[in-house]
């Protein structure tokens, strides 16, 4: 996979896909512009090269109708900010007036391309809209980490129609930490497996099985190993369908020699409401009527010491419903424990990203992955879309 840099792109247009896909507030605010700060190298480079800097992106899920809600325009105004220059919003991502701005450009200057997912053929991949895209650009550069697991037209189509392609630094980066911390790991590898679902994860834990030293389950998904191996969760979110599943990964891993951890203590509610009474048991011992939901203390001991020799750390899915402060303990303090830690540290995933953040330790992970869909595609062995395309260029 070709890197921006074995590109000659002085005085070219470079039609950049990136991921602005960033959280809104009520009033159309950005509350968190951490995709947009990812792709700043890619950007700044290409404008060190005098290029012509094209940018397109989607935001939300308009379902191919523009909504005016999920226009870039706040984007655009954050991006003039953070470059310290003028970013113009086109009126769309394709069609004569676009067109027209495009062949207006000198070197040096930015246009970033309304919401593509205005569109059905940007999902649907289409071809057509795929050719009015690429014919924008005189190359393309994939800056879409977070994205480049969907086969979409910005994404794999596009590609079809140029001759230079590559990656964005953004995109390489963490193509590189992912090598590092599942290809070619330093041993002893620990991942660290939670949130809502198994069926969502199903693919990572036989991958991953595959690869660890270590493997610690958490959140609503230990709820499926603890009752697989006969314990009562009372109300707890469970998948009955995949009980059998969850007893042949614990005897997969029993088999090849991987540690596995689940949940010895947890925190347990009557409702899934913050003000709900709460209290602390064994897994053993969870009242009929009342569900799990935070790990407790003594497994939060027990996990920190399965952590205590590693080398490298992957994670992916909280611990709990951390998003209400009675259940965030959990997830908080395996962001410590990872914060502290002296291994390589990856983290990925949107609400892992979320609890590393409201913890204010993103400073002391090694590496916070911007995609999450993409992330578990990784970790479950799979091949990247957008990344083959490139490849097969």
């Amino acid at each position: 996979m070709k890197n921006i840099r074995d590109l000659d792109i002085k005085g070219k247009k470079v039609l950049i896909r990136v991921d602005f896909n960033v959280p809104l507030d009520d009033q159309g605010n950005i509350t968190d512009d951490t995709r947009i700060r990812g792709v700043l190298p890619t950007i700044n480079y290409a404008l060190d090269e005098h290029a012509k800097v094209i940018i397109m992106s989607h935001l939300g899920r308009p379902e191919g109708q523009r909504q005016e809600k999920f226009s870039l325009a706040p984007v655009a105004k954050r991006l003039s900010r953070l470059l310290d220059k003028e970013i113009k919003l086109a009126p769309d991502c394709i069609g004569p007036e676009v067109d027209a701005l495009v062949a207006a450009m000198a070197p040096g200057d930015v246009l970033l391309l309304e919401n593509l997912r205005f569109h059905n053929g940007e999902k649907k991949n289409d071809p057509e809209f795929s050719r009015q895209l690429a014919k924008l650009g005189d190359v393309y550069v994939n800056d879409a980490f977070a994205v480049a697991h969907r086969a979409h037209a910005s994404v794999t189509g596009v590609v079809e129609y140029f001759k230079d392609c590559a990656a964005g630094f953004l995109l390489q980066k963490e193509m590189d930490y992912f090598h590092r911390s599942v290809s070619d790991p330093s041993r002893p590898l620990v991942a660290i497996v939670g949130g809502a679902k198994v069926s969502s994860k199903l693919g990572a834990l036989r991958n991953m099985i595959d690869r660890v030293d270590k493997m610690i389950i958490g959140g609503a998904m230990a709820n499926t190993f603890l009752k697989a191996q006969g314990y009562e969760v009372g109300t707890s979110r469970v998948e009955d369908d995949l009980l059998d599943t969850a007893n042949e990964l614990v005897a997969k891993a029993r088999n090849q020699g991987v540690k596995l951890y689940l949940p010895v203590d947890c925190i347990v509610a009557e409702k899934f409401e913050p003000k709900a009474e709460t209290k602390r048991t064994t897994t053993q011992e969870v009242p009929r009527n009342w569900m799990i939901l935070d790990i407790g203390p003594a497994s939060t001991l027990l996990f920190g010491e399965a952590l205590e020799d590693a080398r490298t750390i992957i994670w992916n899915g909280p611990m709990g419903a951390f998003e209400m402060d009675a259940f965030s303990r959990g997830t908080m303090a395996m962001v410590q424990r990872l914060a502290s830690s002296h291994a390589l540290t990856i983290v990925g995933g949107g609400d892992t990203d979320v609890a590393v953040h409201r913890a204010g330790e993103s400073g002391n992970i090694s590496y916070i992955s911007t995609g999450g869909g993409a992330f578990l595609m990784l970790m479950e062995g799979k091949v990247l879309p957008g990344v083959a395309a490139l490849e097969g260029k």
